[in-house]
């Protein structure tokens, strides 16, 4: 990276329930900070003002949350709601966004959640990042070790089963979230010096 250019700054804003979407939280974290990402975890059911202030200074913001009932989480709905004071300023305009959840079935309507978050950043003008993967865990000479088993596209999906607790996370889910984190790191990396590179073109 250009000594001219700093390095991506990168919020995972999530909520988890149980403490099994906090586990992929922090394994999207690994992957954006292994890229020399300032990487911020902040939880949105306990968000500060500090925090607040750091989302808005972000490059980036990954949205996380359990699938619930066919969605993202009550606490995970009401930070979105407050979101919109930012959206009546532009604030978050032109930041990258992406997405992950988990949840306890393979499905388990967890797109629905992941089109929310899309939806979300759609609201605010964000760009989206997709994961970036084919699926997985879909021929005979698959496993569900693949990166990407459970053939989501527009972001990670993680399953945990319901009777396991956070160390049940599945490690092909851990390292998908892994390869995203890398991924919204590397693109909006890309982004910033873009940015600078029309700053400095433009003097």
């Amino acid at each position: 990276m250009s000594a001219n250019v700093p390095a991506p700054v990168v919020s995972i804003a999530y909520h988890s329930g149980y403490g099994h979407t906090a586990v992929v939280a922090e394994a999207v974290r690994a992957g954006a900070a292994a890229t020399g990402a300032t990487v911020h975890l902040i939880k949105v059911d306990e968000i500060t003002e500090a925090e607040w202030a750091l989302l808005d200074g972000s490059d980036a913001i990954v949205f996380g949350s359990p699938t619930y009932m066919g969605t993202a989480s009550g606490a995970f709905h009401v930070f979105a709601e407050a979101t919109s004071k930012r959206w009546f300023g532009d604030v978050w305009h032109d930041k990258v966004a992406a997405g992950f959840t988990n949840s306890a079935s393979k499905a388990g309507d967890k797109l629905n959640t992941l089109q929310f978050f899309q939806m979300l950043a759609s609201q605010h003008g964000m760009s989206w990042v997709s994961l970036g993967l084919k699926p997985g865990w879909n021929s005979t000479t698959g496993s569900e070790y693949d990166l990407n088993r459970l053939g989501f596209s527009s972001g990670a999906a993680a399953q945990t089963n319901a009777d396991e607790g956070p160390e049940g996370v599945h490690k092909a889910d851990l390292a998908t979230a892994e390869h995203l984190g890398r991924r919204v790191a590397e693109h909006t990396r890309v982004v910033v010096a873009g940015r600078a590179a029309l700053a400095a073109a433009a003097v």
